[in-house]
């Protein structure tokens, strides 16, 4: 069982010029077996949501309170957090020259269950979940996300988030600079984690291409650090249809 709840949640981040609210109250309940989208427009706060849930220091959280399972997040450091259940793939993952893959997501293993796993089936698990993700069994031994293609670097998230199995997985743009036949690797790795039990998914993404493959039970649209409505699948639709439009016209009232 997992619930991340996100109450009255509001952040601001320091500028030369002074603090600037970011996110301005928001409320979100992700129950396990649920899969949210959160659509909007660029600056609208989305990526300031999924950094703010995982601890980055950039953001100041001045308000509002995020639960795992009842115990409070905003609590916790951020090995913490991933300890608890928490998994963020990120829009732009970072290069790690000198750590290979292989040491890297043993070593994160090892920190979220605090031992590691056994080698012979530790490496049958990771050249299992390499070959679902399309990537070659040498893919191990190269240094994390260095010279990585756009569609490496998303699937290796993807493979970490199989192999460290979180209870909540907050994926932030992972759909970004995919083609069609990567999107569909993601998706069913997306997918293949979304079937276990007591799972839950906040998937954040600017179009709906994605969400063809990864079928959400709840769309919210994020407008001026807000959630502006909220819907099912059919949301997802008036978008692609629409556009924003009416969200920023009314936002703009």
């Amino acid at each position: 069982m997992s619930k991340l709840e996100i109450k009255d949640l509001k952040v601001q981040v320091q500028t030369d010029d002074g603090p600037i609210e970011i996110l301005k109250g928001v409320t979100l309940t992700i129950d396990d077996g649920e899969t949210h989208a959160i659509m909007g427009p660029n600056g609208s706060g989305k990526s300031t949501l999924a950094y703010s849930i995982a601890g980055h220091p950039r953001y100041q959280i001045t308000g509002g309170t995020v639960t795992l399972d009842g115990e409070d997040v905003l609590q916790m450091s951020v090995d913490e957090r991933a300890r608890a259940g928490l998994f963020l793939a990120m829009q732009y993952p970072v290069e790690v020259p000198g750590v290979s893959v292989a040491n890297f997501l043993r070593t994160a293993k090892t920190a979220i269950d605090g031992e590691a796993p056994k080698l012979r089936t530790w490496v049958k698990d990771v050249n299992g979940v390499l070959e679902r993700m399309n990537l070659d069994p040498t893919f191990s031994q190269r240094s994390v996300n260095e010279g990585f293609s756009g569609g490496e670097k998303k699937r290796h998230e993807i493979a970490q988030l199989d192999l460290l199995d979180p209870k909540v997985a907050v994926l932030d743009e992972t759909d970004s600079g995919l083609d069609i036949d990567a999107l569909k690797v993601v998706a069913d790795g997306v997918n293949r984690f979304r079937e276990r039990e007591g799972k839950g998914v906040l998937l954040i993404t600017h179009y709906t291409r994605i969400l063809r493959y990864i079928k959400p039970d709840h769309v919210h649209v994020f407008v001026a650090g807000k959630v502006a409505e909220s819907g099912g699948p059919e949301l997802a639709d008036e978008l692609e249809a629409n556009g924003y439009d009416r969200f920023l016209k009314a936002a703009a009232v």
